[in-house]
């Protein structure tokens, strides 16, 4: 079991968000009295914890400004007092002061401000003399931007970045050496110079970070755009880039989409695919030697590798995860083709997203060959996006008729573009029209579908 990253520094924000409470209803009970009661209690716990979320109230980092947090508690205030007023004239509630009212917002955001901001002040204090609450770090890359950003870590010991060592093939610290660093070192954050290292290395320090509780961000070249697929930090005038969390990705949405794909994979295996096993069992090996399923390798999220399985539509002897199935290929069997072109060669994926390796609906899962070769022809930013969540037995690139055989660059750069659009609008209803339009697509057939 991995360690949690930062010490105890994780309890901060749940012991604020406390006090803050504590402070809110203290004072609507002095300001709003005459209308004081539980049901008034409850609703502002629960209007302040809301408010909180939809406003990132609480994500205050090492390296957020004063002026940030300041915007952050005025926003907070207007909301609450918005849907204060609301919540008086939703139950018609006429016994109350107007004066009163603001008064209770305005000490009860002056009151939280005044813990916030000493908060602030206080950690970056305990880390410049204590040399505590440090994040230990790595840095990939030496370019301009790199070097900025190690001066930039050395100088504002406040911040408590403590940089552990730098790695880059111009210097003596190779990349590679980085790796061996990486198991034998706790490290909490990782810089990456996402132009000086190869997809393969990317791929890695993400699967590092996934399995370790370490961050990872990239350092990108000076001269470049930013993608808006990934969230920007600023450090001074420095932009750091890291993976967003999605909300696909949020506790709640997870729990939602894990709910679905367990009752929706546990009814194919049970009422399609207990009857249909046997079936494909005798007509596959009926007309050639070997497995009833297929297995091989593919990446799942954040670049982990997992086995995926297929009924086997190919001669045993032909198998190879380096070439693509094209058009009236010869390796594929005669009921081999009947189950590609209704893709219930795919149907056993079923098993790999109740054990959690995929989802119902998501970006397909390339084999671990593909994506080393479609990360070389796609913008590093938007590929690493798309790792960001667990595959799919279908998705929307694959219902807009991209599926199957790559043949040139634009039909990668579609697929990813429909992927990035899925993760970016996901919706419970998304997944059900995606679903629907599967049903549609097998039932009309598609034109790569071999």
């Amino acid at each position: 079991m991995h360690h949690k990253r930062g010490g105890y520094s994780y309890l901060i924000r749940p012991i604020l968000l406390v006090i803050d409470l504590i402070i809110v209803l203290t004072s609507s009970f002095f300001f709003l009295n005459e209308i004081a009661n539980n049901q008034l209690y409850l609703f502002l716990s629960f209007t302040w914890y809301i408010s909180a979320y939809l406003l990132n109230f609480y994500e205050v980092y090492r390296f957020t400004k004063v002026l940030t947090i300041i915007s952050l508690l005025i926003r907070q205030g207007l909301l609450v007092l918005v849907l204060l007023f609301a919540y008086f004239g939703i139950l018609k509630i006429n016994v109350f002061s107007i004066k009163d009212t603001f008064y209770f917002v305005s000490i009860a955001i002056f009151s939280i401000g005044i813990i916030k901001v000493i908060t602030y002040y206080a950690l970056k204090r305990y880390r410049s003399y204590l040399g505590g609450n440090n994040r230990r770090v790595v840095i990939i890359g030496n370019n301009k931007s790199a070097q900025q950003l190690n001066v930039f870590f050395e100088k504002r010991k406040d911040l408590g970045y403590q940089v552990l060592q730098v790695f880059s093939d111009e210097l003596t610290n190779k990349i590679e050496d980085s790796f061996r660093f990486l198991k034998n070192e706790d490290v909490d954050e990782i810089y990456c110079s996402i132009d000086e290292i190869s997809d393969e290395d990317v791929n890695e320090y993400v699967k590092y970070a996934d399995q370790n509780y370490c961050v990872l961000k990239f350092i990108p070249n000076s001269q470049r755009i930013f993608s808006k697929r990934l969230k920007t930090d600023y450090y001074e005038y420095l932009p750091v880039l890291s993976i967003p969390e999605v909300s696909l990705n949020n506790a709640t949405n997870r729990a939602i989409k894990r709910g679905f794909d367990i009752v929706f994979s546990l009814t194919i295996i049970v009422f399609i695919l207990s009857w249909l096993i046997p079936l494909l069992y005798v007509l596959i090996k009926f007309e050639s030697k070997g497995p009833l399923i297929y297995r091989h390798r593919r990446n799942g999220i954040n670049y982990k590798e997992f086995v995926c399985y297929k009924f086997r539509s190919m001669r045993d002897e032909n198998f190879s995860d380096l070439v693509q199935v094209k058009k009236d290929d010869p390796r594929v069997t005669k009921i081999g083709k009947f189950i590609r072109r209704t893709s219930i060669d795919e149907l056993p994926q079923f098993f790999n997203v109740f054990f959690g390796d995929m989802s119902v609906v998501g970006p397909r899962p390339h084999m671990i060959s593909y994506t080393k070769d479609y990360g070389k022809r796609i913008d590093k930013y938007n590929f690493v996006f798309r790792h960001s969540v667990k595959p799919g037995i279908t998705g929307m690139a694959q219902v807009k008729g991209y599926r199957g055989e790559v043949e040139n660059d634009e039909d990668i750069v579609n697929r990813i573009k429909y992927d990035i659009f899925y993760i970016e609008n996901w919706s419970l209803l998304l997944d059900s029209k995606i679903i629907l339009d599967t049903i549609a697509n097998l039932i009309k057939g598609q034109e790569k579908a071999y």
